[in-house]
């Protein structure tokens, strides 16, 4: 029961960072926040299956850039969620996606901290 609710809040995190950077940004666009919540239901989906692959595969890369590359992976994330939902989610070019992913972070290390039971 635990781990459902830690996915159903990382999920909806997630949406609130990724509406958030929406409304920073011009380049990043989501129709509304339940566009949002559905690109993180699928962000969430990808960070199950595939990210694990691309962190092994750019491995060498993130040891050398002591982790930064992560952020690089997490844009890759992010564009092939905009890649599979239509016109609701738009990442204008690979730079935002990068811009956004770290802002998405922090915003999530943000309200994971606000929440946590220490």
């Amino acid at each position: 029961m635990r781990f459902i609710i830690s996915w159903i809040t990382s999920i909806l995190f997630n949406a609130i960072a990724l509406f958030a950077v929406a409304q920073l940004f011009t380049s990043f666009y989501l129709a509304d926040f339940g566009t949002a919540l559905l690109a993180s239901v699928i962000i969430f989906i990808l960070n199950v299956f595939v990210r694990p692959i691309l962190v092994i595969f750019t491995l060498p890369a993130t040891v050398l850039t002591l982790g930064l590359f992560l952020f690089v992976i997490n844009a890759i994330t992010l564009m092939i969620t905009q890649a599979v939902m239509s016109s609701d989610f738009v990442i204008n070019n690979f730079g935002v996606a990068i811009i956004a992913s770290i802002i998405i972070s922090i915003i999530n290390a943000i309200l994971s901290s606000l929440v946590s039971n220490k």
